[in-house]
């Protein structure tokens, strides 16, 4: 987290199907209703800052739009107005939190927030290890069909930040979002590499059985084999 920006205590949040944030993602947001149209343009008066949350749809029927109690907080770093009243905007995580508690939920939720610190057992040397593997397995899978543009590999190439290229790899490139969200509760940096890893390993063991299944038959035909 940029420790000169300061994180409130309560702050608006966003409450986004299949949606996951990490700290340091860049997350571009079409903002269309009318409560988080007040909501931004609040925030832009002040801090900037919401946070997002993903819909927990395993909650009690009935409850509004319930969230998991870990989403991130994020800075808007853009945001373009159109001539409707929507607008676009890109918000950068910042941190992980824990939602304690909402406060009020008109005209938007208001809720109060806990700052969650990642932690490691691990040492350097470690965590670049870890590193090293992961991107070993983002490689493979790659190598192995998975539509994972160049481009995409050459960016998380230069990020130095074991954790920061962690985070960001999650968020690019896990699909399955209840494992982001796993991803995102798991604290513990060491833990969380080899999760991820262990996750892209299943990924490769299928993409694997899927090569072995379509042959020599091209996508239009692999219905056939």
């Amino acid at each position: 987290m940029d420790t000169s920006i300061e994180i409130p205590d309560t702050v608006p949040v966003m409450t986004l199907a299949e949606t996951v944030l990490f700290p340091k993602a860049m997350l571009p947001l079409y903002i269309f209703e009318d409560r988080y149209k007040k909501m931004v343009s609040d925030i832009l008066k002040g801090t900037r800052i919401f946070a997002v949350t993903g819909l927990e749809r395993d909650r009690a029927e009935g409850e509004f739009e319930p969230f998991y109690e870990t989403g991130s907080v994020g800075l808007v770093r853009a945001c373009h107005e159109n001539e409707d009243g929507t607008s676009n905007l890109i918000l950068q995580g910042l941190t992980r939190v824990r939602i304690k508690k909402t406060l009020y939920e008109d005209p938007y939720r208001v809720v109060r927030i806990k700052v969650l610190q990642s932690s490691s057992e691990g040492e350097s040397a470690q965590l670049i290890n870890l590193r090293e593997r992961l991107t070993g397995a983002i490689q493979l899978s790659q190598n192995l069909g998975s539509p994972i543009p160049d481009h995409v590999m050459e960016f998380l190439e230069k990020i130095e930040e074991p954790e920061t290229f962690l985070d960001i790899s999650a968020f690019t490139l896990c699909k399955n979002v209840n494992e982001k969200q796993q991803l995102l509760e798991t604290l513990d940096t060491c833990e969380r590499f080899k999760l991820f890893i262990e996750l892209m390993h299943i990924e490769n063991d299928r993409l694997r059985l899927l090569s072995k299944l379509k042959g020599n038959l091209s996508d239009e035909d692999i219905e056939l084999n």
